[in-house]
């Protein structure tokens, strides 16, 4: 009962099977017995989601249909929710009530969403562990001695425990695909601009009437299953209502039903950064299911786009994103920071070197790169329909709270910077693109492998379809041992 997906609740729901109350106090009733020890839901709202529970079984009862009607569910707590605080992690705004939703979360209501809470993140979302001084540390339902990832942390975690079956993240460098990887879940990086942002500004921001789109930043959700990202998706997608006065949404089906008709190039190297043992066995024995199938797949194509480009191209974009409001100089040091090369630097040179930010003309030129990837990945798609790739170089990694600068990413042996195993995650952030995490396995470890099937951009349908007939054809999403009762 506790691990039923979104599409299976909804149903239960509309052939009265179960309550939405049923469902909610059952959803109330996991957190209160595993959520002192994952600490994944750090803002509850129980009492206002049971009278929209009660108030969803009146709808039901008399005939009303919505898609997510009575479904419980949390959203990432850097998601405005009216009467809630948010924080982004920040410490000290915890104070700060948001006066009203944000778009992705309005739509999730009005499509029914019974909305208990909201889940942790890390610092400023800027970790791929998920830890606050407000709020604490979220545990991962596989190890609680290792990170769920960041920054859409506490999603994952409550996925993974069956507290609810679908969440509301988002995603700049990684932030959906990462938790999900590590808590062996599902997640959609939607297309750029798919889905609007507008309320998921840091705490004290205001509400505009207007979003325009933000650099490299999306929302999209988090399940259990590939059909509950399509299901999501659905409602939370579409132009905000400014555009929505020239424009509808009208995202193109998957260009096939049956993995048999897939074209795949599957990357497991990449040149700035190897991949674990664990991680390149589960790809292998996924793409070897993948074969016995009958989909076509490749290694090598010259139609990619060079791989390091890609990564040194985001990177200035990426401080220039950090820093915008912060004093301009020199960015050079703070890119070295941020790719993970040591410096020597503490205190008050440290907090200089973090306040860099790259100059207006040097973005341009950044922007024009990028501009051209953009281009070889269509002319990629042409030929191909996806790309499968890793999410993270290794498992789920241990809680490490050191200065970040000072941390290493053990693969095989041989340490690594922290910050290097973004390479894989930003393929598709820097161009947009739709990326689904989908969990394949295990390794050796014991922890859940995932990868991400990036698409072309606007083609999100397929990049999800494809990982609806993964899970039909090997299974999917495992209940972590610890918290399968």
């Amino acid at each position: 009962m506790n691990f039923r997906t979104t599409v299976d609740s909804a149903a239960a729901l509309r052939s009265r099977e179960i309550s939405a109350t049923e469902l909610l106090n059952e959803a109330i009733a996991r957190i209160e017995r595993y959520d002192d020890t994952l600490n994944a839901v750090v803002v509850r709202d129980f009492e206002r989601a049971r009278v929209a529970a009660a108030a969803a079984d009146t709808a039901l009862a008399r005939g009303e249909r919505r898609p997510l009607l009575g479904v419980p569910m949390t959203v990432k707590e850097s998601f405005s929710v009216a009467g809630l605080p948010k924080t982004h992690g920040i410490p000290g705004t915890g104070k700060i009530a948001c006066e009203q939703d944000a778009v992705a979360v309005q739509r999730l209501k009005d499509a029914g969403a019974v909305i208990l809470g909201k889940t942790n993140v890390p610092t400023s979302l800027a970790d791929w562990q998920t830890y606050n001084a407000d709020y604490g540390v979220t545990r991962n339902p596989w190890d609680l001695a290792r990170t769920p990832g960041g920054s859409s942390g506490g999603s994952a975690a409550a996925l993974a425990a069956g507290y609810v079956p679908l969440e509301l993240g988002s995603d700049f460098n990684g932030s959906l695909r990462v938790p999900a990887h590590c808590c062996g879940v599902y997640a959609h990086k939607p297309s750029q601009g798919l889905v609007p942002l507008r309320g998921s500004a840091p705490p004290g921001v205001p509400m505009l009437s207007v979003s325009p789109d933000v650099d490299l930043a999306v929302a999209g959700p988090m399940a259990r299953s590939a059909a509950d990202l399509a299901l999501a998706l659905d409602v939370i997608a579409g132009p905000d209502e400014a555009q929505a006065v020239a424009y509808r949404l009208a995202l193109p089906p998957s260009r096939h039903a049956r993995l048999a008709d897939f074209k795949v190039l599957v990357l497991e190297d990449h040149p700035m950064l190897a991949v674990s043992s664990e991680v390149r066995i589960a790809m292998q024995d996924f793409t070897a299911r993948l074969a016995r199938t009958g989909c076509k797949l490749a290694s090598q194509s010259p139609l990619l786009p060079d791989l390091a480009l890609v990564t040194r191209t985001f990177d200035p974009l990426f401080l220039s994103f950090l820093g915008a409001n912060m004093p301009f100089g020199d960015y050079r040091a703070l890119q070295d920071l941020a790719a993970g090369i040591p410096a020597n630097v503490d205190g008050q040179e440290a907090a200089e070197l973090r306040s860099l930010v790259l100059s207006h003309r040097d973005w341009i030129g950044a922007d024009r790169v990028r501009t051209r990837i953009v281009h070889q990945w269509r002319m990629f798609f042409s030929e191909w329909d996806l790309v499968i790739c890793p999410v993270l170089p290794t498992p789920a990694f241990a809680h490490d709270h050191t200065e970040m600068r000072s941390r290493r990413i053990d693969i095989d042996g041989k340490p690594i910077p922290y910050a290097q195993q973004a390479v894989w995650v930003r393929l598709a952030t820097l161009a947009g693109l739709p990326a689904t995490a989908l969990p394949i396995g295990f390794g050796k470890s014991g922890l859940p492998i995932g990868v991400q099937a990036i698409g072309p951009y606007l083609e999100d349908r397929m990049t999800i379809a494809f990982a609806e007939l993964a899970e039909r054809e090997f299974g999917g999403f495992v209940p972590p041992p610890a918290f399968a009762g």
